[in-house]
């Protein structure tokens, strides 16, 4: 099929031999595109828009043969949700939970633990409408979900809520273990039974003991202590073995590490080791893989290779040799990531009955073939790092891994093949609820097959109506049109089929517009008649909606269109004719130029007005290219109108053109201003331009008088100061002064001034809001400094509102000659005073303002041996200005500084003259500018400063004025911090114990989370309790 312009050009085709008023039928049905023959299946890739016979591509592919029902329906298939025989359930990942998952899995494998949990009891177990509540309760009903539900993958999020974590925000997955198993210690010692008391120190608890030995008299002084995971460092090692060595290896006390020995009364050079004594049943091996950076002020992941046995023989490390201690490997939990923080968390653990190993990655569970662990390449590479390190060749019975942070290693008994002891029994009440919500499952599952058989269902009855009413769509004799847009979406299963609208096709004599005709598809009336019938709508619209007004319109239009071009070049030659005498009309010369362009403008904004509902403004076509005068002007000739509406006085903007092309124009523009050669110009514009010509000469005469009256003021030159003026000086706001200038420089084009408006400088109280040492300190640059004769040409000039004058009164003292200052306020002679109330309001906001910033501008500077940066060099980058204020000299300093106040004694006329002093900050080398805002708190703005120093937070001292600034949780406005601040920072000297370092930084960053959850463990075991959490970004 042709594309559409060509379809459009040939609707219109016949314009050109045919008069609008001898349109007939056929020119009309020509118009609408009646005639164009229909597209046949498989010639149209996609549906003609511009043919509105064409049926193809409108979606009719996806119904028309036979179809797989799958297709009726998006509903995936209920048993794909159903838990596979013989296998473990999975836990649904919250957002960042994936470290939970691994932990709970670990557990849940744990078949002692897990039977203890079950034998703990309380009051509501027997209430029918028993719910979990506490975190145990939770815990309980997790692992027997785990064990008996139907469903392939469980929800843990009511035991995420219980434990109040952030389901968005990753956490320390070894900190999340320690304090866990804390929390069901707790719990455990609680209950009635006496047997669930120790259970989880008869499962995780080791003994140890840190054995400090004196070189000088050789006493040994042994702390015991427990522990519940040994924490290996792997930084340096390649295996196991080497990890633990180093974990018991003897440290030397000497320097200033020495050891005060209790024998010998001083402090000695002593040697330090860690004593097993004995093992757990479970042993948990924690390797330190992310650590502290001292470089950069983060933590950072370890990707070493360590290798680790299937079978750990840990009885050459205990004290006690002859002790048999064999553990074998039960689950190693896996950190998929190169960085501390992000990842993804997943757990390899062996099945207590049958040794199968199994990957639990959240959701998806994997049985590893054989009775071996298969870590996988997944896991041992560390992603998008290129590492130059291969992986080293294990031998048989061991692993490599470069991911495995924590190894879990079971201590090998005879009575753990015993069948009772690998049987777990689910307590009655917690089989209610896991039954319950089996139940529940089930009939979900119902639910979605009837959903999924709903659907194929009502897809088959759309099929056999598709194939029915498809056949019957082409037109015949007798047709209708129906949008094209619903018949797409009628042929859209996935979405609803609403009624038919043909209102947006309507024209303004509410008949089909020819526009529209590409937007709508002619259908037979038969099928029109079932298709309205059964989803309604309308308005229909038959052969007798083809509108014969609007192609008459179009006709007009395109007919003026083929003859513009014509005119045109006949105007233009006409126009450089001069026309007789006073036979002229007048033409404005913008319109001359594109009158062409205005006259298109005008036939399409004709032709725009046959459609119902059209957003284009008068003098809106299309797009072009002219001037700014030609974009305001819309009507042909109102370059030429004044604001009165006649004829504008700027005879350069018009010409005088004959008659006949007058003529010719008004056929274009009937509505266009005409004015004749004869017309005068406007008489109001007229006038007016001779009174502005007057004021423009009094203007001139006016600035001429007023700046040779106050000709040093307009030249700012010798000018009085604070430090250096007579008996009494004037005041009057620096803002009259600058309009003044801007009215002497420019008379003709601003307006003149007419009045001095000092109470600018007063409070509503009338009285003056500056004192004289605010002045001398910056306040100044709100007033100009008059002298006596300056001050009586204003008053001359000008209407004063306000007069407000600075008197200097001298009198005798004890002590010699003193000089007082007050102000004058009005014209007569009252004692003025100042404001007090308002001025402490007034310093009050100032201080308020100086608390309350936001992106406010602080400077650090960087401080050597206790001393500042005095002495250092001025950047490079200081402006020319910025030196050269530095240069000038300081305002000389008033004595007695105690009250602010005019009336105080103090400055001595003699002194010299005063002179502005630059308040801009000069920065110094080692100082950095950090942007801050009041509400931000001191611990955030040692983040900054480490960024930009590169000094850790403990590492930093700061003060500010001498005042240290030590509580990290105050905010800066509550420390006196206000903008352009200097706050000194003094570095301490590196740690050099990095382990020690390492704590330090990490005790930091407590997660909030963590602490909210376990704030009562504080109490229960001091050794256990000192942890800390890394939060993850």
């Amino acid at each position: 099929m042709a594309p559409r312009v060509q379809l459009e050009k040939a609707a219109w085709r016949w314009v050109e031999s045919v008069r609008p008023e001898d349109i007939q039928r056929e020119h009309i049905e020509i118009a609408y595109r009646i005639c164009v023959p229909a597209c046949k299946r498989g010639a149209c890739r996609r549906n003609c828009k511009g043919n509105p016979n064409c049926l193809v591509g409108i979606g009719e592919h996806a119904w028309l043969g036979e179809i797989d029902e799958n297709t009726f329906h998006n509903i995936d298939d209920p048993n794909s949700e159903r838990r596979d025989k013989n296998t473990f359930v999975g836990l649904t990942n919250l957002g960042a939970t994936c470290y939970v998952n691994t932990f709970l899995q670990v557990w849940f494998h744990n078949l002692e633990l897990r039977r203890t949990l079950y034998l703990c009891q309380n009051a509501r177990a027997n209430c029918i409408d028993y719910e979990p509540r506490s975190i145990c309760e939770h815990l309980q009903y997790l692992f027997a979900l785990l064990q008996n539900s139907n469903r392939r993958y469980i929800d843990p999020s009511g035991l995420v809520k219980a434990l109040g974590l952030d389901t968005g925000q990753q956490q320390d997955a070894q900190e999340f273990s320690k304090l866990f198993l804390s929390l069901l210690e707790d719990t455990l010692s609680k209950q009635k039974n006496p047997n669930l008391h120790n259970v989880i120190q008869q499962q995780f608890c080791g003994q140890m003991s840190y054995v400090t030995v004196c070189n000088q008299c050789g006493r040994a002084s042994p702390l015991p202590s427990r522990f519940y995971e040994l924490e290996l460092n792997i930084q340096g090692h390649k295996n196991l073995t080497e990890c633990v060595t180093e974990f018991l290896k003897e440290e030397k006390l000497d320097g200033d590490n020495r050891y005060f020995c209790e024998s010998c009364q001083s402090k000695q050079n002593a040697a330090r080791r860690i004593k097993l004594h004995s093992l757990p049943r479970v042993l948990n091996l924690q390797l330190m893989r992310f650590v502290f950076d001292r470089q950069t002020g983060h933590k950072k992941k370890l990707n070493t290779f360590i290798s680790f046995p299937e079978q750990l023989d840990m009885g050459p490390f205990l004290e006690e040799k002859d002790e048999k201690c064999v553990y074998e490997l039960s689950a190693v939990l896996i950190h998929r990531g190169v960085s501390a923080y992000s990842g993804h968390y997943i757990a390899h653990v062996r099945d207590a009955r049958t040794s199968d190993w199994y990957k639990f990655n959240d959701e998806e569970i994997e049985k590893m073939e054989g009775k071996k662990l298969q870590l996988g390449i997944e896991e041992d590479i560390a992603e998008t790092v290129k590492s130059q390190t291969r992986k080293p060749k294990c031998s048989k019975g061991y692993h490599c891994s470069r991911n495995a942070y924590m190894l879990v290693y079971k201590c090998q008994r005879e009575e753990d093949t015993d069948p009772m002891e690998t049987n777990v029994e689910v307590p009655g009440f917690l089989g209610r609820l896991v039954d319950r919500d089996n139940r529940k499952f089930e009939e979900w599952c119902l639910e979605m097959a009837d959903m999924r058989k709903q659907s194929v269902d009502k897809g088959k009855a759309k099929h056999e109506e598709v194939k029915e009413l498809y056949e019957l769509l082409p037109a015949e004799d007798e047709y209708e049109f129906v949008p094209l847009e619903w018949l797409k979406k009628w042929l859209d299963d996935s979405t609803v089929t609403k009624e038919i609208d043909n209102g947006n096709f309507l024209c303004s004599h509410g008949k089909l517009h020819p526009d529209k005709v590409g937007e709508a598809k002619r259908i037979s009336v038969k099928a029109a008649e079932l298709l309205f019938d059964k989803y309604g709508g309308g308005p229909r619209l038959d052969g007798s909606t083809l509108c014969e007004e609007c192609v008459g319109q179009r006709c007009r239009v395109l007919r003026l269109k083929n003859q513009l071009a014509e005119d045109y070049k006949e105007v233009t030659n006409l126009v450089k004719c001069p026309p007789k005498s006073d036979e002229g009309y007048w033409a404005g010369k913008t319109s001359l130029r594109s009158w062409r362009q205005l006259a298109l403008e005008q036939l399409e904004e004709d032709e725009e007005e046959t459609k119902h509902s059209n957003g284009k403004t008068n003098g809106e076509g299309p797009e072009i290219t002219a001037t700014k005068d030609e974009e305001e002007m819309k009507t042909f000739n109102e370059d030429i109108l004044c604001r009165h509406g006649g004829l504008s006085i700027l005879e350069s903007e018009r010409r005088l053109v004959t008659e006949e092309v007058w003529s010719k124009l008004r056929v274009y523009f009937p509505k266009a201003p005409q004015f004749t050669q004869l017309q005068e110009p406007c008489q109001q514009c007229l006038r007016l331009e001779r009174e502005g010509k007057e004021n423009e000469a009094l203007n001139r005469m006016m600035a001429s008088e007023q700046k040779s009256s106050l000709l040093n003021l307009f030249q700012e030159k010798n000018r009085p100061t604070l430090t250096k003026w007579p008996q009494v000086i004037t005041v009057v706001p620096l803002f009259f002064v600058d309009e003044w200038r801007r009215f002497i420089r420019r008379p003709t084009k601003t307006t003149p001034v007419s009045s001095v408006g000092n109470s600018l400088l007063l409070c509503p109280h009338r009285g003056f809001m500056f004192t004289f040492d605010s002045m001398l300190k910056g306040d100044a640059q709100h007033i100009a400094l008059l002298w006596p004769d300056e001050w009586e040409v204003i008053s001359r000039h000008f209407l004063v509102d306000q007069p407000i004058s600075i008197c200097r009164i001298s009198g005798a003292t004890p002590n010699g000659s003193s000089v007082e200052y007050t102000t004058q306020v009005d014209c007569v002679c009252v004692c003025p005073e100042l404001c007090r109330d308002c001025r402490e309001g007034f310093i009050f906001q100032q201080q308020r303002d100086m608390r309350e910033y936001a992106q406010a501008t602080v400077y650090v500077r960087k401080v050597i041996d206790d001393k500042r940066l005095k002495d250092a060099a001025p950047e490079m980058n200081v402006s020319g200005s910025e030196a050269e204020d530095e240069r000038e000299e300081p305002v000389a300093k008033v004595d007695g500084e105690r009250d602010p106040d005019f009336s105080q004694v103090g400055y001595k006329p003699g002194g010299k003259s005063g002179i502005r002093r630059s308040t801009r900050h000069r920065k110094l080398r080692g100082e950095k500018a950090l942007i801050v805002s009041a509400n931000q708190t001191l611990k955030e703005l040692k983040i900054q400063i480490m960024h930009a120093f590169s000094v850790a937070p403990f590492d930093q001292n700061l003060s500010i004025d001498g005042r240290c600034l030590t509580d990290d949780s105050a905010t800066l406005g509550s420390l006196g911090v206000i903008p352009e601040s200097v706050i000194c920072l003094k570095a301490d000297e590196p740690i050099a114990d990095f382990a020690a370092m390492d704590d330090v930084y990490q005790g930091m960053f407590i997660f909030v989370s963590f602490h909210n959850l376990f704030f009562s463990l504080l109490f229960f075991r001091t050794p256990r309790n000192s942890f800390f959490a890394f939060a993850y970004e």
